[in-house]
């Protein structure tokens, strides 16, 4: 009973004991959960529990070893040797529960550790927060100040001019509410007491960036109501109007309507509101990047004619990029370097601040800048590789640099290889100015010079309401070079010359009225100067003649196609063009040819023009080509389709020919030759009618040119055409003998003439020896001839050796 009894006290303890130490540990993990610190003081009475409890521990030991003896001596040996093992095994059992103690302790202490930390630094990192919201506060907040004080100085200017003392006294003491810190009232807009019928109260509060919503009837009614046009209410009015107009011109720009915003927005008064122009474009295209080249052309045309609002824009985008590149703010600057290469691209800004802005870009590289730069190049390289090479080359080189190095990260680095990749291709599909933005020549566009280095002025205060003492007189001037740009002084004066002539007589009135009708008339016609009709002609042409079986069924085809005058000469031209296109020459074309030759005369004459066409130009063409026409025209020529009158535009000598052209009659005569044969061809170019015809071909005006047509068809192996000619070189020398004798008798009959007759028997004796020097020179002469015809032959055969040797040499180079 004792046994049982300490068994059951020994674990009600250790429960105890147990159940303390777990409510404590969850204590003071909540303590530190909730964040408080735990003073000298408690760790003073945790280690003072902690010692009494080992301290219990220990006596309990004891107490349960002395019981243990007394059993054991009551129940003997074998119940002691039991308890020994018992206790052994409660001994090791308290020294384990004595260690998992002490590594749970230790465990408690790295996580109470580990949460102070944690805490630390998300305390650490709350306060960077709030310091960096601070700073950002206070900026915005001098933006702010700096803002309502020019706010206040423009206040106190309109204040000064209308000269009202009351409303001076009021912007005073808003300046010092404003120098006191209590800026933001000031912004706020003023309520007017005053209704509607109260216009110039209303019109006075317009300066003020814009002033309150007016609906469009209600501003035409107050314009209207207001008699002074110069006062300063009238100003205001027609100063918010400007603003509204050059804002919706702007905000509604696009490619395909450009050309119709231009005259409009010359029509409104761009000197007086430049300032308004250069903020609405810069708002306009940081809200749409997309139409960044739209904005660029829309500038470079007013740039034209005002200089000065090119030059003002481009300060202030320059102005902004900084402004962007100090704040670290990536969108704007994104914005501000496409604006800047477009305009580059338009030669508005000179293509030095480009290369500046790429060297500060890419000068201590990271990714953003790297990223920029690289946006900038596609956007302007195309520009810069015809204007500045060398600059170009530099800033490849610098991005090759980077690339290299590596310090970058890997979407950048992808993005310079890409921009190396549109380089290489030579910036295809980056244009600098898309064809329908090219709306100003090259002559009249005026380019300025600004460098990043410079200190810039916006001229803020263009974009804000000042009275101007000569407003009429500015508005006349502007309206007359509004006149001279648009050119509308021309049609006042057609105008009134008009009405002058209708007062003096009705009859005039009739016929100028007639004349302007016929004239209207005459300009509706449209011409389609993109040719685009006839390009779809010529592909429905291909289109047949490609997917036809054979020739008859591409010529039932193309005859049903709806041809207008003059349009004939494009079937004949779009089939020699697909003739040519072939890698051999296919029979098909000629009978296609031949049959539209057959059908119509105008066929035959176009392909008449076709054949002296293309040997005008034959030497462009390459010899695949030129064999397929060749042979096309061979075969109508074979065919009697083509008029054989067509070979004297060809004129066979060593002058008028070229290889190609050479290559061309080779290649026409070896397939007539080989289509009639040579007895027919010979009969044929031997025909009297035609000889007209073929005295280009076969020259007899020279020599020379006769022996270089014969040595041409021999080459050819057409020698057998060339047997007339042949025979008229032999006879050559007597002919030219034949042709001086009339000549000679002529003068010596002269002669004779002018001596007269003397004496009978000198003139019975004279011509005695005249028959016989006669006799003796013709003797010369035939042996003269005979010289100089085996003198010619010789030649003649020294040159086929020549050329023979030549031939073989070029075939032994080629083989």
């Amino acid at each position: 009973m004792a046994r049982k009894y300490s068994d059951s006290s020994d674990d009600e303890r250790s429960r105890y004991r147990r159940h303390e130490r777990r409510s404590e540990r969850w204590r003071v993990v909540d303590n530190d959960k909730d964040g408080g610190r735990i003073g000298e003081q408690e760790d003073r009475d945790r280690e003072e529990r902690r010692g009494r409890d080992v301290r219990e521990r220990k006596s309990s030991r004891v107490s349960s070893d002395e019981e243990g003896e007394l059993v054991e001596r009551e129940r003997g040996e074998p119940d002691r040797e039991r308890n020994s093992d018992r206790r052994d095994r409660v001994k090791e059992y308290n020294h384990s529960s004595d260690e998992d103690n002490d590594q749970r302790e230790r465990r408690d202490r790295h996580e109470r550790e580990r949460n102070r930390r944690h805490e630390n630094g998300h305390r650490r990192r709350e306060a960077e927060d709030r310091s960096r919201d601070r700073h950002w506060k206070s900026e915005r907040e001098r933006d702010r100040i700096d803002d309502d004080r020019r706010r206040r100085h423009k206040n106190r200017d309109e204040s000064d001019d209308d000269g009202e003392n009351g409303r001076r006294k009021e912007k005073n003491e808003s300046g010092e509410d404003g120098d006191r810190g209590k800026v933001v009232e000031d912004s706020k807009p003023r309520k007017t007491t005053s209704g509607e019928g109260n216009l110039n109260t209303e019109a006075s509060n317009l300066g003020r960036s814009g002033g309150v919503y007016i609906p469009p009837f209600k501003l035409a009614r107050m314009m209207k109501e207001v008699q002074d046009k110069s006062s300063v209410e009238y100003q205001r009015l027609t100063w918010d109007a400007l603003r509204k107009s050059i804002n919706g011109l702007v905000n509604k720009v696009n490619a395909t309507n450009i050309k119709n915003i231009i005259p409009e927005l010359f029509s409104e008064n761009l000197i007086r509101g430049r300032g308004l122009f250069c903020r609405s474009c810069m708002k306009s295209q940081m809200a749409s990047p997309g139409f960044t080249d739209v904005f660029a052309a829309l500038v470079s045309v007013v740039n034209t004619k005002f200089p000065e609002v090119g030059d003002l824009l481009l300060r202030r985008i320059v102005l902004q990029l900084k402004r962007a590149y100090k704040r670290n703010d990536k969108p704007q600057l994104l914005a501000a370097v496409k604006f800047i290469a477009h305009l580059v691209n338009q030669q508005v800004a000179h293509e030095i601040i480009a290369l500046e802005l790429l060297a500060v870009l890419l000068e201590n590289p990271t990714n953003d800048s790297v990223e920029v730069a690289v946006g900038f190049v596609t956007e302007c390289g195309s520009i810069l590789q015809d204007m500045s090479p060398k600059g170009l080359d530099g800033a490849f080189e610098r991005f090759r640099g980077i690339l290299h190095e590596g310090e970058i990260d890997k979407r950048v680095q992808f993005l310079i290889e890409g921009l190396f990749a549109i380089r290489k291709a030579k910036f295809q599909g980056y244009p600098a100015v898309r064809p329908e933005l090219d709306l100003v020549e090259q002559e009249d566009q005026l380019t300025h010079e600004i460098s990043l280095q410079e200190d810039i002025d916006p001229e803020i205060t263009l974009d804000i309401f000042k009275p101007d003492p000569n407003f009429l007189e500015n508005e006349k001037r502007y309206e007359e070079l509004r006149k001279n740009i648009l050119g509308e002084e021309s049609a006042d004066e057609e105008g009134s010359d008009a009405a002058s002539g209708d007062e003096d007589d009705d009859d005039d009135e009739e016929e100028e009225e007639e004349d302007d009708d016929d004239d209207d008339e005459q300009q509706m016609q449209i011409k389609d100067e993109t040719e685009t009709n006839l390009v779809n002609l010529r592909r429905t042409i291909y289109l047949t003649i490609m997917s036809s079986v054979d020739f008859e069924e591409a010529g039932h085809k193309l005859l049903k196609i709806k041809l207008e005058p003059g349009q004939e000469m494009e079937l004949c031209i779009m089939l020699l063009e697909c003739c040519s296109q072939e890698r051999t020459y296919l029979r098909y074309y000629g009978l296609l040819g031949q049959r539209f030759c057959m059908i119509n005369k105008v066929h035959q004459e176009n392909f008449e023009k076709c054949f002296v066409q293309q040997y005008s130009m034959i030497h462009r063409l390459e010899t695949n080509k030129l064999r397929n026409v060749a042979k096309f025209f061979a075969h109508l020529l074979g065919t009697d389709a083509l008029p054989w009158h067509v070979i004297a535009y060809i004129r066979l000598t060593e002058e008028d020919t070229t290889s190609s052209s050479r290559i061309f009659i080779k290649i026409l005569f070896q397939e007539l030759s080989e289509h009639l044969g040579i007895r027919t061809l010979n009969e044929r170019l031997t025909d009297p009618a035609m000889q007209d015809t073929f005295e280009s071909i076969f020259p007899r005006d020279n020599p020379k040119n006769t022996r270089f047509s014969i040595n041409f068809f021999t080459s050819i192996g057409l020698g057998g055409i060339t047997e007339n000619l042949r025979e008229y070189l032999k006879n050559m020398p007597r002919l030219i003998m034949q042709q001086q004798k009339p000549v000679s008798e002529s003068e010596s009959d002269d002669e004779s003439g002018s001596s007269g007759s003397s004496d009978s028997g000198s003139g019975s004796s004279e011509p005695e020896s005249e028959l016989e020097s006669d006799s003796s020179s013709s003797d010369e002469d035939e042996r003269l001839q005979k010289r100089s015809r085996s003198d010619r032959d010789e030649r003649s055969r020294k040159r086929s050796r020549k050329d023979r040797d030549e031939r073989n040499r070029k075939r032994s180079r080629r083989d």
